[in-house]
């Protein structure tokens, strides 16, 4: 209302302002207009108060457009009439005059619905669009394309639905496979358990020592779950200390050695010396292995991996390197999404849980810094942190 009632005062004093310049007003005449002025402003407030509470109530925006087409048409008319009655208009120009006024309700009316029409059906389709999405059905789109408010309305609808639409693919894709991986190593401690209740098991202790890993497989999938719904919630905490990635890379190195003996592949780290930064040994040592690890599954038999350590400018700069056959062009940076694996097995010898790199950039960006993968020879990633 206070919007309203500032409008008014403001077409009011604009309009005298100009007829006072324009006008050779008298003393009497002036009155006579501040008094046709001011009664018409606070009938105008009245009707654009009386027209606001009527277009709530009704149940069609084309309705209401054209109530306050109405509305703006007769107050015009009543201002026409007013003034035309004080000028002492002869009776037959003044009917004119509002014979006219009927005529331009009609022409608005007919505008008013005209445009109406199209912004009714677009408001229909994004009001028929929220339900649908609202029942579950998330490819619904308002198929809206305006330039005003309501089209960018329609567009953020639809952006947020494409939004909800690929975060349900996400996590149909994220349970499918965390059942595939729990389900694996369950499938085959329920066997290796009935065949040692049954009796039927031909080396028992065998059978224990597969137990064992596929339990370990278990609590490492599950620790690196839990591990990554942190990072992804911003839930890390990282104790930040001066760290040494060159000490870490060499107990990487020492960590992931028996798995690269069984495949004969050779580790390396070459290193300008210290290259010290301000990070959390633990994570960072956690980035290095699984860098490392993945490095040797893709590797080849007796092949070589190397961790090439670097300072530049601000960063300390860190690759590792395999002589594997490479990350696929087409994958990109989609190699650290979760679950995501170079090969599409779920072979966890071969393809691992899909949550080492996903794990290893959440911790890099956690501490400021990138990791991405670069163009071969062989599988080549690369990760810089601040060195402050």
């Amino acid at each position: 209302m206070r919007r309203i009632v500032l409008a008014l005062i403001l077409v009011v004093a604009i309009v005298l302002l100009v007829a006072e310049l324009a006008m050779d007003v008298t003393p009497a005449d002036r009155r006579l207009l501040y008094l046709i002025f001011g009664v018409m402003a606070v009938a105008t407030f009245l009707a654009a108060v009386i027209s606001l509470r009527l277009a709530t109530r009704f149940h069609s925006l084309r309705t209401s457009l054209i109530v306050i087409a109405y509305a703006a048409v007769v107050v015009t008319g009543a201002a026409v009439a007013v003034a035309a009655l004080t000028m002492f208009i002869e009776p037959h120009d003044l009917t004119l005059v509002l014979v006219a006024i009927g005529l331009g309700v009609g022409l608005g009316s007919v505008i008013a619905g005209a445009v109406a029409r199209p912004l009714t059906a677009d408001l229909e389709a994004i009001s028929r669009t929220a339900e649908r999405v609202g029942a579950g059905d998330l490819s619904a789109r308002t198929g809206v394309t305006r330039s005003d408010e309501l089209g960018r309305a329609a567009a953020a609808l639809d952006e947020t639905i494409a939004t909800l639409e690929a975060s349900e693919i996400e996590r149909r894709h994220l349970l499918s496979a965390i059942g595939h991986d729990l389900r694996t190593p369950m499938g085959s401690m329920q066997a290796a358990v009935e065949a040692l209740q049954d009796g039927v098991a031909p080396d028992p202790q065998a059978y224990l020592r597969g137990l064992a890993l596929d339990l370990e497989h278990l609590r490492h999938l599950i620790d690196d779950l839990f591990l990554l719904a942190r990072i992804e919630s911003g839930r890390l905490e990282l104790s930040r200390v001066g760290v040494d990635i060159a000490e870490l890379a060499d107990e990487a190195v020492e960590a992931v050695t028996p798995a690269a003996a069984l495949r004969r592949v050779v580790l390396a780290v070459d290193s300008p010396g210290h290259v010290a930064v301000q990070g959390d040994p633990a994570a960072l040592g956690r980035v290095l292995r699984n860098l490392l690890a993945n490095a040797v599954r893709h590797s080849p038999e007796s092949g070589e991996v190397r961790i090439l350590l670097e300072r530049n400018g601000s960063d300390a700069v860190t690759t590792v390197v395999d002589e594997g056959p490479g990350f696929p062009t087409e994958m990109g940076n989609s190699v650290f999404e979760r679950f995501v694996r170079v090969d599409d097995s779920r072979n966890r010898e071969s393809g691992g849980t899909g949550l080492g790199l996903a794990i290893a950039k959440g911790i890099v960006e956690a501490h400021g810094g990138t990791i991405a993968i670069e163009p071969g020879p062989g599988g080549r990633v690369r990760f810089s942190v601040p060195v402050g």
